[in-house]
């Protein structure tokens, strides 16, 4: 018998069916086959029907494998995706703070600056000085700390800390308690940026800290300013051992080649045009470098946060006035500064246009290819920020339906507008495509923040201590690539679930880089920020702030601050001072701190959401 359906004792045949799609309050559609109406209804009588059917028949392979695998990777809609949305919830306006928490907001900021200030200070002593050609070496008064070294170090350590509680008193009057929800009253976006600011600036010229990397910037740029090949030859072979820019760059790093993009080491080479081999000046223009990309963190930041139904001044606050950020794009003269810059600031370009109302034409057109080129430019700085282009063109492909078309489509237009830029950036620069060759020189180092990195180093532990011999290496093949594997099975989750319209394109990037960095080989704390600073911009429940502010405070005061190591004598007389005096300095100033409840209503005359009012 065909296959048909009952309906009033008659027999309607499949093809007479009509397809209806439904859509669930979630977002999964539905198909079903209804039959058409009664005056259009091409009945065939039929004496007896003795079931009803109209499921078409399922191959083995189609239920065995097909299905599970469309649900695996997400293309079938379901409930997998509620663990990751429920780290975003749409956050309420909410008033201006009154008199009194104004007053306890400006000595937050006069005790983060005292702090930054302290950091500056102890740095002439404690920070990650040159070996040559350091500018405070005989110096009266700026040389006294370098002599003095466990003094620099507990000067260091304290504005360290007081840096840190100061950007958690003031999440009080960005995002409330982390048990209480929203602020109840919250600080103006321009009052948050004075704060910022005054917290950068003591920073902006204080010698680097936390790490040494700026040396290896100047040792390469160099390096590509004579006209060698940045990817083949260290600082060691291309410059000598006792280059002056050679001396300083730590032990590790002098015979590995570059993995830095294009972009980055041709910039350096304009620095070095500039300034030589004079230290000095070479770091204050990659500083320069670094606050440009912590500019363009702040600008896109919000905006990205609107999209998201985010508060401005909660991204803010975790995102960029992060310890990590400025501890270690700042003060420690990272590249991620810029990489991270580029790439959220291409993501705002290219989503202000996709979800534009207007048509993909001239302006919208220009603003999608401008975001799109920016974030490329942000990939030949360093690789992992072109995942950005995956949900940009996911984000695309849903506006033009959601098909396999539509997805292909997106695919080759921002991947040839990715080609022209890498190959043209490459090709310009006259560096050629030797980078891609050297993504992995960092694997060299073994970071304890790196799971795939500890697994195997736990395992090869284990195995030395039964007697089993010392097999780290060989396990870490193992781990490393399975890590690998992972993090791509999720990040392709992401991106079906952006196609599929189940999560933002931001709260998915910033998923996806979190994955990255931590199943990465190698993991460094300014790392986070690759995940961090986008989910500022999306996630904003307890599951996903609370480990991200605990994680941003530890690590923000248990690394050394010259990038390397002190004696274990130094390490703990500095600490024991530090805690001493960080409770000297809170019985002082804790009735001007906010640990409070309510305190008023909100100051009259401020309305929600001012930027121009300040104090």
């Amino acid at each position: 018998m065909s296959r048909g359906a009952l309906v009033l004792g008659a027999v309607i045949r499949e093809a007479d069916l009509e397809p209806v799609v439904f859509i669930s309050a979630a977002g999964h559609r539905y198909a079903l086959l209804v039959p058409p109406p009664a005056d259009e209804q091409n009945i065939e009588p039929k004496s007896a029907v003795s079931s009803v059917d109209v499921v078409r028949p399922v191959s083995g392979v189609e239920r065995r494998v097909v299905r599970p695998l469309r649900r695996l990777v997400g293309l079938d809609a379901d409930q997998r995706e509620s663990s990751v949305s429920i780290l975003h919830g749409d956050e309420a306006e909410s008033p201006g703070l009154n008199s009194t928490e104004t007053g306890q907001l400006r000595s937050i900021r006069r005790f983060g600056a005292a702090g930054a200030i302290l950091m500056a200070v102890g740095a002439l002593g404690a920070g990650a000085q040159p070996v040559l050609q350091n500018p405070v070496v005989g110096v009266r008064i700026l040389s006294l700390p370098s002599r003095m070294a466990t003094t620099a170090l507990t000067v260091t350590m304290t504005g360290t800390v007081m840096v840190v509680l100061a950007w958690l008193l003031l999440g009080r009057f960005a995002v409330g308690r982390l048990r209480g929800g929203t602020a109840p009253r919250r600080l103006t976006r321009s009052q948050l940026d004075r704060t910022l600011l005054l917290w950068i600036l003591p920073l902006c010229v204080a010698p680097p800290m936390f790490s040494r990397d700026v040396y290896s910037y100047l040792a390469q740029s160099e390096i590509t300013a004579r006209g060698l090949d940045p990817y083949e030859i260290g600082p060691a072979g291309a410059l000598g051992v006792d280059n002056v820019l050679t001396r300083t760059v730590p032990n590790i790093w002098r015979e590995t080649p570059a993995p830095y993009g294009p972009l980055f080491l041709w910039m350096g080479r304009g620095i070095t045009w500039l300034t030589g081999e004079n230290i000095v000046a070479g770091i204050f223009l990659h500083r320069l470098l670094a606050i440009a990309g912590v500019a363009l963190i702040v600008w896109a930041l919000p905006r990205l946060a609107k999209r998201c139904g985010v508060a401005a001044v909660s991204a803010l606050w975790l995102g960029a006035a992060n310890p990590l950020l400025l501890f270690h794009l700042v003060a420690g003269i990272h590249n991620e500064a810029l990489m991270i810059g580029l790439m959220l600031a291409g993501t705002e370009l290219a989503l202000r246009a996709i979800e534009s109302a207007d048509p993909l034409k001239k302006t919208s057109l220009l603003l999608l290819l401008s975001g799109a080129a920016l974030i490329a430019l942000s990939s030949t700085v360093k690789i992992p920020s072109l995942i950005a282009l995956g949900f940009v063109g996911m984000a695309l492909a849903r506006r033009w339906g959601g098909s396999f078309r539509a997805v292909a489509a997106a695919a080759a237009l921002l991947g040839a507008v990715s080609i022209v830029i890498i190959v043209g950036v490459s090709a310009v620069s006259g560096l050629g495509f030797g980078w891609v060759h050297t993504l992995g020189t960092a694997g060299v180092v073994r970071s304890w923040m790196s799971i795939p990195t500890i697994l195997g180093l736990g395992t090869g532990f284990v195995g030395v201590l039964l007697g089993l011999g010392d097999h780290t290496t060989a396990v870490l093949s193992l781990t490393r690539p399975i890590a690998a594997l992972v993090a791509g099975f999720i990040a392709l989750r992401m991106l079906v679930a952006v196609l599929k319209g189940r999560l933002h394109p931001v709260g998915a990037l910033g998923v996806s880089l979190g994955a990255l960095v931590l199943l990465f080989p190698v993991v460094q704390p300014w790392y986070l920020l690759w995940a961090v600073t986008p989910l500022a911009a999306w996630a904003t429940t307890r599951a996903f702030r609370g480990p991200a502010i605990v994680f941003s405070s530890i690590v923000s005061v248990i690394l050394m601050p010259n990038g390397s190591e002190y004696l274990p004598f130094q390490i703990v007389q500095a600490a024991l001072m530090t805690i001493l005096t960080i409770g000297i300095l809170f019985l002082l100033t804790r009735s001007r701190l906010p640990w409070r409840g309510e305190t008023g209503p909100p100051e009259p005359g401020r309305p929600v959401g001012e930027y121009a009012g300040s104090s």
